[in-house]
């Protein structure tokens, strides 16, 4: 064997040794990591929902789904905010829809007579900053805040919101969420 040969076989032995403890490491931390961003989430998630009905006190009540996700639990549809009593004051929900650049997801809040929308959240976008991105500014977000749900439409289909300049198809997105989502709730507590 030459010496470049050597050399060659030496350099892409410690490419091949160093990325084998570089997958060993990645793969010990994923598994505490992952557990610990459920819980962050969950966390989040609750948080939210307190904001959007925060006469509930966190006190909310899942409605599970037909279906399961990855890790083999019901997926929930959406929660029933309750009050001390347990009496339904409201419902609750996260929302994924499709925007102008990827994924919107929302969360929404609405009371239990489906006339009072109670507000909205982003959770997470991949809008175009400065244009779809402005959806998380409460400029926008305000606009939602105890509204009859008649008026959850943008002012351009007779509603009260007004859509972000540039930003149509973003604005469109976030409402045609929380409606079709609303929707769903008022169909299921038929």
């Amino acid at each position: 064997m030459s010496e470049s040969n050597k050399d060659t076989f030496m350099v892409v032995g410690k490419i091949v040794l160093i990325s084998v403890v570089a997958a060993l490491l990645l793969g010990i931390t994923y598994v505490p990591t992952s557990a610990q961003l459920k819980i962050n989430e969950a966390n989040s998630k609750t948080s939210i929902l307190g904001e959007l009905i925060p006469e509930a006190n966190n006190n909310f009540e899942a409605v599970y789904g037909d279906t399961v996700n990855e890790d083999g639990e019901s997926n929930v549809l959406y929660y029933r905010a309750l009050d001390s009593s347990g009496n339904i004051i409201g419902y609750a929900f996260f929302r994924e829809q499709a925007g102008a650049q990827g994924a919107i997801v929302v969360a929404g809040g609405i009371d239990s007579t489906f006339s009072t929308f109670r507000g909205m959240d982003v959770l997470s976008h991949e809008e175009t900053p400065g244009l779809g991105a402005k959806i998380v500014e409460d400029s926008f977000q305000n606009q939602f805040v105890n509204i009859p749900l008649a008026s959850l439409a943008l002012s351009s289909s007779g509603g009260s919101i007004d859509a972000i300049t540039g930003a149509t198809i973003s604005s469109q997105a976030v409402v045609d969420a929380l409606n079709s989502k609303i929707g769903e709730i008022e169909e299921a507590e038929e």
